[in-house]
């Protein structure tokens, strides 16, 4: 599967149509997704239809923009107007919303051909994007490893060239841990940038939407098309680092990791210095407090959010029912006092800003898990699967801030390591600058699952 981009350069070309990329992707789909389950439902007959009226616009020389005629995905937690919503839950498996969801409007809007939903773990509440509904979802660079959650379907889609772009959900990591574990880009925006109306809500204070692509450029481009506010920034060819301030953390983010994606972040500091940023030694504040606030919120949001279902236990997974029974016994006391110091500790890290303009971290302290580790021991220590992978990412969605996961490398058994760049609020273009530089730097040959 070729990049937004260049499906787009052809598109104009005409070297291509809009009918025959849809056809492309919905035949790659039949043949390879059934290894991968990377998709609930596909929607190939509107699919094709709505690809024969973007070809006819162009005909007439209506060009709605960068992402017209070309084919998509939506993660299943978006509502879509008579197309069944399943949220990865047998509770809402026959729900075919009246409407759609805002981002599904816009993106519709600006001519891209959705070819259906993508799977996730169940309700977006979970990391590993093992189903118990609609079926475990396998990683395309090792099928028995998990592709991260919950957003792991339109992960996977990317990466296995399925769709160049598909949307994603974030609430503690869902689009970041997800782009790590499967090698492809996920942007989480500032916390409202993007339009959550419609997305099956989890957290509401901490729900993201934003997009999974292949490319840093690709995501900059879907990402001006997801919001109202656009800039229309797509960095540049020649994108660099010259001047920009770039924080190394002292502490809690390179405690505990990996050691080979310890020297994949370790590389990228080297890389971003050759490229012409300044790294600059920071202290973050107390992370590991603002990642048990942030815990504590979603319990209870979620809990909240689902209460009206809470008496159909036999329809949950026992995963998400645990968490389901620990958020309704949360104090009030507590929540409030865990949205305060999400508050006070955020204004803490806004401060960092003043001496620097981004921060580089890993997405994930360690590669993919296997399909079923409930365990994994990083330095001695062993953690749940859960709070170890969501360890670096859950932070940022309590601060609200943007962030970024691009490809910084791969283990030795041939895993993809990720990149993690903070920015401060509404600083997308400045994130999506310094990613893309970074992406040039390390500029290796292009590696693809062999699927």
């Amino acid at each position: 599967m070729d990049d937004l981009q260049s499906q787009a350069a052809d598109l104009r070309a005409r070297k291509v149509s809009s009918r025959e990329l849809v056809e492309r992707s919905l035949s790659r789909i039949e043949r390879i997704d059934p290894k991968l389950n990377s998709f609930i439902t596909v929607t190939a007959e509107t699919a094709l239809a709505e690809a024969d009226e973007r070809d006819r616009e162009l005909a007439r020389g209506f060009d709605r923009g960068p992402l017209h005629g070309i084919p998509i995905a939506h993660k299943d937690l978006m509502r879509t107007k008579g197309v069944r919503t399943t949220a990865g839950s047998k509770i809402f498996a026959d729900y075919i919303p009246r409407r759609d969801a805002a981002i599904v409007i816009k993106l519709h809007q600006a001519g891209a051909v959705s070819l259906g939903k993508t799977g996730l773990h169940e309700l977006a509440y979970g990391i590993t994007s093992n189903n118990p509904h609609f079926g475990t979802i396998h990683n395309p660079w090792d099928l028995a490893r998990i592709p991260g959650g919950s957003s792991g379907g339109s992960a996977v889609a990317v990466a296995a060239g399925l769709v160049s772009f598909a949307t994603g959900t974030d609430t503690g990591g869902s689009i970041r841990v997800p782009a790590s574990f499967c090698g492809v880009v996920g942007l989480k925006p500032t916390f409202g940038r993007v339009d959550i109306r419609g997305v099956l809500p989890l957290g509401f204070s901490q729900d993201h939407v934003g997009p999974l692509t292949g490319s840093v450029r690709d995501a900059a481009i879907a990402f001006q098309a997801m919001v109202d506010d656009s800039t229309g920034y797509v960095p540049p060819a020649n994108a660099d680092l010259g001047g920009l301030r770039i924080g190394r953390p002292k502490n809690f983010f390179l405690d505990c990791v990996d050691p080979e994606v310890e020297a994949a972040i370790n590389a990228a500091f080297r890389l971003a210095a050759e490229a012409g940023g300044r790294v600059v030694e920071i202290e973050v504040p107390d992370m590991e407090t603002l990642r048990g606030a942030a815990a504590t919120c979603l319990l209870v949001e979620a809990a909240a959010a689902l209460r009206p279902y809470l008496d159909r236990r036999s329809d949950f997974g026992a995963d998400v029912l645990a968490l389901l029974d620990q958020g309704k016994n949360i104090a009030g006391i507590d929540y409030i006092e865990a949205r305060r110091t999400r508050r006070r500790i955020g204004r803490d890290f806004a401060r960092l800003f003043e001496r620097v303009d981004c921060v580089f971290t890993p997405a994930t302290p360690i590669t993919a898990p296997r399909i079923g580790q409930t365990t994994v021991k990083i330095c001695g220590v062993i953690e749940e699967v859960r709070t170890a992978v969501t360890r670096f990412t859950r932070v940022m969605n309590a601060l609200g801030l943007p962030a970024i996961s691009i490809p910084c490398g791969f283990s030795r058994s041939g895993l993809p390591i990720g990149l993690q760049i903070i920015a401060a609020t509404r600083q997308e273009d400045l994130l999506l600058r310094a990613a893309a530089a970074m992406e040039d730097a390390m500029s290796w040959p292009v590696r693809h699952p062999q699927l």
